[in-house]
This record gives C-alpha cells, structure tokens and sequence, in this order.
C-alpha cells in the first residue's frame, strides 16, 4: 500500500469520491446507488486496518432510521435481516434493550451524521437509556415526520445544526438548551393548541442564539422581535396563520440579512400584518400560498410588498379567489399592474384566480419593459380568456433577452404572424407551457415555434398531463426539428463532395 494512503486526511478524501464516482453530478442518489456506496464502504472497511475507521466513518454518516444500529444487536440481528423477507418486523412485541444491549446498539452511534426516523414503533426498544443521555454525540441532522414524544432528548446532540420535527413538542425546549450550535429548525405543521403550543414554541425560538433558517407556526409580535435580533437569520417560513397578532406599538429593529420570506397560510391578513409593519432591507425572495385570496386581502397585500423593490424572486398561489374579482377589468389595479415596480424582478410567479384580468399584448409589452431581467415568468389562471396573441408575445420577448421559462395563456388560435417572413428569434427561451393556451391548428403552431423560439423543445412541462392538442403540437415540433438535423447532414454531406 502507497504511504500516502496511510495520511488520514488523504484516504477520507479518496473515500469521498465513492459518491461521486457513482453519479457524479446527482444531488440525491437513488436506493440502488446509495446501497452500491454503502457496500463499497464495507468492503474498504474490511480490507485492512489504516481503511477501517474512515470507511466506517462514511459508511454509517446517514441512516434513514435507526434499524441498522439495532441490528448490531445480537438478539434481533436475525430479527432486522430475516432472509427473504421484506415486510418490516413487528417491533411493538420486542422487549426493550438491556444494559448489555445498549451497548451494542451504540457501537458506530457516534459515527452518525445525519438521520432521518421514519417509523416510531421501535422507540419502546430505547426505555433503557437514561434521560440524560445523547445516544449520537457527532450527529448534526436529524429529520422526523415521526412524534418522538418522550425520547425526542435521546437524540439531541450538542454539535446539532439541523432539527426538523413534525409538531411542536412539548419539551421543544430542550431543543435550544442541548443543541447550542443550532441553525435550522423545521416544524412544517399547525398549532395542535393555539395556546399551549404556542408558548412553547415562543419560548423555545427565544432561547435560540444562532438561527439561520427557521420554518414554523405563526409567531406573536415578541417573538418576531426577538428574530429581528438575530443577524444570523436568512429565511423565514411561516405555516398556517392560527395566531392573533393583535395591534401594539412595534419599535423593533429591521431583520437586516433576512433574505426570503414564505407564508403558507388559509387567509393573507397575517402576511399583510407583517409585511406592513415589519422591515426587510434585504428581502429577496417572497412566497405564499394561501387557500383563499380575495381582492379585499390581496390588493393590501400587493400594496405592502411595494415597499420591497429589493425583490427579485415572486411567487403567489391560491386555490380560491372571490368572485367579484371580475370587477377589476378595465382597473388600473389589476394584479400585474401592482408588480411593474419591481424592474429587478428575476422571477415572477402567479397562480391564483384572475390573476390574468386584462392581460393584452399592450400590458405583456408594458410588463415586460418593466422587468428587463425577468428569467422566469409564470401566470396560472383557470378563470382567463386568452387575448395575448404571438405578435404580442414576440414583440414583449423583445425586452426581456434572458427570459428562459415562460408559461401564461396564448391566443393561439388566432395566428397574427408568419414564421416565415420573421426574422426574430429569442435564443434563450428553452421552457414554454402551452397547455393553458387556446390552439386550434397544432401544425401551425409549432411551425410558429420551431420558427422564432430554437431554443424551445416542449411546449408542456414532462410531469404534467397534457391535452391531444399540446400532444399533436408536440409531434410536430419534433418533427420539423428531426427534419432541420437531417437537412443539416445531407447540406454537410454535400458540402465535403
């Protein structure tokens, strides 16, 4: 063996590699690869000593579940590997760990980086340990949609930087007091007691020193001024809005570094509360999904993210909208209209109804003009009659040099230009979504395409369903674009003759 490999730090860093060697350029590797990596660990692990601890290292860095340390265990080893057998075993009839078998349990525990419990029906197993204890001491994620109920202490470590929970838990608490080094903290659910939780909530994101990003129920106005105080804090997700904010005389700082807000709420008051009386100079990136959004909540709340010109990331759903909405038609504070001011708008995103009243060549012109930078751009609106027809969509394209994702109905009926006599081609559109557009002759709108938008290879995203007419569309597109190649070989061809 080389002598280098006998250096630490240069066998983890070739170990390292085992990963990436596999899928160089995937974020998240499937079963089947993740199982090839631990077995390649294995075997590393075993070929001699110098190999042993850093394979080990990696081979146990993640579990998704604890079922592996359990089959360290001598008495349910042949429990959690039965040959031939892929139903889980019945855990609820196992007796507890003994002392002996804790310690096997605990073996390669502090090798543990990362852990994701999926099941709780093994936690009975556990009653052993006692309460002081920190099974995995070197443990820095930990991920349940699991209640851990009274055995969530058993897995807080103090080198704990990422904690996502399903629920607040009652002793939540001890969450900040174990794990000083803390700075994400992910409870993606609603207030099972608005009362109880909630105050154990505030009480524990109050004893949180370092926060980075935070994800959770409402909070009350003292605890939103207690996070104005941590400049660590970059972004912010508020679930459900089950919390009266109430009126009081707000005198807090700015979050200075804050840089993306998201609300997923039933209604917008909460959100309006706080984009209006709360200060974001750094505020990039808002997102908000709410289930009903009337014009009475929604102009209030356009009007307060007016305030934020810093915004370059926009996105707004809703399942509802009311219905006199159609009101707004020939309004100069139609939904789009209230957005022009933001010119360094990268991204904007709208799917809500009519979010799409009045939307003409005229104003597609205007707000494209307004957003020059504009990347991606998505308007979803079940309640709109397509009246933006080509020619508007080519003249607004004109404007917007970078725009590569484009998605808002098309009066694609009414062809008002031919792809031959044009000679404008927009290069970087690669993404355009037809699926909510008007189109009656599939041929000529993808000559249309091929035509003016090279760049563009689908006209309906691959993980949504799509009409007959989109699919002809689609045919077609693929047609003239096999037959531009074949061209290009045969003119190639008889070029070199």
């Amino acid at each position: 063996m080389h002598r280098a490999l006998l250096v630490s730090e240069i066998l983890l860093e070739v170990f390292m590699h085992v990963n990436k060697v596999l899928d160089p350029y995937a974020l998240i590797l499937s079963y089947r690869e993740m199982s090839l990596a631990r077995k390649s660990f294995a075997a590393l692990a075993r070929t001699c000593k110098p190999f042993y601890d850093p394979a080990m290292d990696l081979l146990w860095a993640e579990l998704d579940g604890i079922e592996p340390l359990l089959g360290c265990v001598t008495r349910l080893h042949p429990i959690i590997y039965r040959s031939g057998c892929s139903r889980r075993p019945h855990f609820e009839v196992i007796k507890p760990l003994s002392e002996h078998e804790a310690r096997q349990f605990l073996h390669h525990a502090p090798r543990i980086r990362s852990l994701r419990i999926l099941y709780d029906d093994y936690l009975h197993l556990l009653s052993f340990l006692p309460i002081e204890a920190c099974m995995f001491p070197r443990l820095l994620s930990l991920s349940t949609d699991q209640n851990l109920n009274r055995y969530l202490h058993l897995f807080l470590s103090p080198m704990l930087r990422r904690c996502a929970l399903p629920l607040v838990h009652p002793d939540l608490k001890s969450v900040p007091i174990r794990c000083a080094a803390l700075e994400e903290l992910f409870i993606k659910s609603s207030f099972g007691n608005v009362a109880a939780d909630g105050q154990v909530l505030y009480d524990s994101i109050r004893l949180c020193k370092g926060l980075v990003n935070l994800a959770c129920p409402p909070l009350n106005w003292t605890t939103w001024e207690h996070l104005s105080n941590l400049p660590t804090l970059l972004t912010l997700e508020i679930w459900d809005d089950r919390c009266s904010l109430g009126w009081r005389n707000l005198n807090f700082g700015p979050f200075l570094n804050l840089t993306r807000l998201y609300f997923c709420t039933r209604t917008a008051a909460y959100t309006v509360a706080v984009m209006q009386h709360v200060e974001f100079p750094s505020l990039n990136q808002f997102e908000m999904e709410v289930f009903m959004l009337p014009w009475a909540e929604a102009e209030p709340l356009f009007h307060a993210l007016s305030r934020y010109k810093t915004l370059s990331h926009i996105a707004i759903s809703s399942m509802r909208s009311s219905r006199n909405a159609q009101d707004l038609l020939g309004s100069s504070l139609t939904p789009i209209r209230q957005f022009l001011c933001f010119t360094q708008l990268r991204t904007l995103r709208f799917s809500f109804p009519s979010c799409c009243i009045n939307l003409n060549n005229d104003l597609l012109l205007e707000a494209m003009s307004s957003w020059p930078h504009i990347r991606m751009l998505e308007f979803t609106d079940p309640q709109v009659v397509p009246t933006v027809t080509f020619r508007g969509l080519f003249a607004a394209l004109h404007r917007c040099p970078r725009l590569h994702t484009l998605d808002i109905p098309l009066d694609a009926v009414n062809i008002d230009i031919d792809p031959t006599a044009e000679s404008f081609q927009h290069f970087s559109l690669q993404h355009l979504n037809l699926t909510s557009s008007d189109i009656s002759d599939a041929k000529a709108v993808a000559r249309v395409v091929f035509s003016v938008l090279p760049s563009v290879d689908r006209i309906f995203p691959l993980h949504r369903r799509s009409s007959g007419v989109c699919l002809e569309v689609q045919r077609h597109l693929e047609s003239f674009r096999a037959s531009a190649v074949l061209g290009c070989h045969i003119t190639g061809a008889a070029s070199k003759t």
